[in-house]
């Protein structure tokens, strides 16, 4: 099998975040796949499969296969567009989270996703200690808790007790303030699906720019995930769907012999 690696919300290789695409032409048995994605040991690593009117997708973490992926979606479009030239500049793909769109503009690629909702919550106990400062405010997403703090060098500055973290009972934990030189910043963790913390993750942006949209009157926003890879993201929301803008690069080409 032909797999990929390619390098996501970014310009340049060793940064963003990187993903493993494997296109095939019907599906390996779970175990398999999940096998490959824990050897990979990415984030994500990505499966496609064609259907009639695009492609069914499914991403695995290291541990476990989850609901919706943004970088390994955008990598899985990139390499459809420019490894196996599809020629259209639009590609539908059908998840487990339903049909999500990438879209090719001038060297940019936007995934159109289901905007999150999210409710007022308290931060719980062992999550604020895990991360060694107490949120200004603190929300619960469909999988996320989105954790609001002062400013970007609390971000940046956050140095989290991972082995205490993975005890939360949490998807995956999304902390985020007022940039200086962008609309907003933000870190994601997920311990409990095998990934301590992601270096630049599109799916988190349906919830934040939600949020940040209520706080920031504008058309579109701009934010760094300020991992040590670094991500960079432009957003936009159209109707109830979150646009999510970013550039991709290659990094490998193989092959998976099984």
């Amino acid at each position: 099998m032909q797999v990929y690696y390619i390098d996501v919300f970014t310009d340049q290789v060793f940064k963003g975040n990187t993903a493993a695409v494997i296109p095939l032409q019907e599906w390996l048995d779970d175990a398999i796949m999940q096998q490959i994605a824990a050897q990979n040991k990415l984030s994500e690593t990505a499966f496609f499969v064609p259907r009639g009117d695009g492609f069914d997708l499914r991403w695995f973490t290291p541990a476990t296969e989850v609901n919706l992926c943004g970088h390994a979606t955008l990598a899985s479009a990139y390499v459809i567009w420019n490894m196996l030239g599809h020629p259209v500049h639009q590609i539908l793909f059908h998840t487990k989270s339903g049909p999500v769109k990438a879209i090719k503009s001038n060297g940019d690629y936007t995934l159109d996703f289901p905007m999150d909702y999210y409710l007022d919550q308290k931060a719980p106990e062992e999550m604020v200690r895990a991360l060694g400062k107490e949120p200004k405010e603190a929300y619960i997403g469909k999988d996320n808790h989105l954790l609001i703090f002062e400013n970007e060098d609390d971000i940046r500055n956050m140095y989290p007790d991972f082995n205490l973290l993975k005890e939360v009972r949490a998807h995956g934990i999304i902390v985020s303030a007022r940039g200086r030189d962008v609309d907003y910043v933000y870190r994601f963790f997920a311990p409990a699906l095998g990934v301590d913390e992601d270096p630049a993750t599109g799916s988190v942006q349906t919830t934040l720019t939600n949020y940040w949209s209520k706080k920031l009157d504008k058309e579109q926003w701009h934010s760094i995930q300020l991992s040590e890879r670094q991500g960079h993201f432009t957003t936009a929301i159209e109707e109830d769907r979150i646009l999510i803008t970013g550039k991709a690069v290659t990094y490998l080409q193989g092959e998976i012999f099984i």
